[in-house]
């Protein structure tokens, strides 16, 4: 444990972790964050690109936003979502790189 944090610090961190987490754990939503550690998409394009209705787009972000972790700006009719946190890039590369790393040792995935 870090000696500069208070063990109540922590308590939220963990706290927070698990917010952020129970977002993630969405195959429709860690598609969508894949999209947007690329560049903010607008709605209509997470749409297209996600192949889901716009209330599905909708509640997906409201989730994603819900945690902290992808905020929305306007222009206009449009609305472009993109990452709140660089770190959350970061943090989907490596999960996804230590999934290839138990598939290339031949570890099969329980679910």
């Amino acid at each position: 444990m870090n000696k500069t944090c208070q063990p109540e610090s922590e308590a939220i961190v963990f706290d927070m972790q698990v917010r952020i987490l129970k977002a993630f754990a969405n195959p429709v939503r860690l598609r969508m964050l894949d999209l947007l550690s690329k560049h903010e998409h607008t709605v209509s394009e997470l749409q297209t690109e996600l192949d889901i209705t716009l209330s599905n787009v909708s509640q997906h972000l409201a989730i994603l936003k819900s945690a902290g972790v992808v905020s929305v700006r306007r222009n206009g009719k449009q609305v472009y979502c993109f990452l709140t946190l660089p770190e959350v890039k970061h943090a989907c590369q490596m999960i996804r790189d230590v999934l290839r790393a138990q598939l290339r040792k031949g570890r099969k995935l329980l679910v």
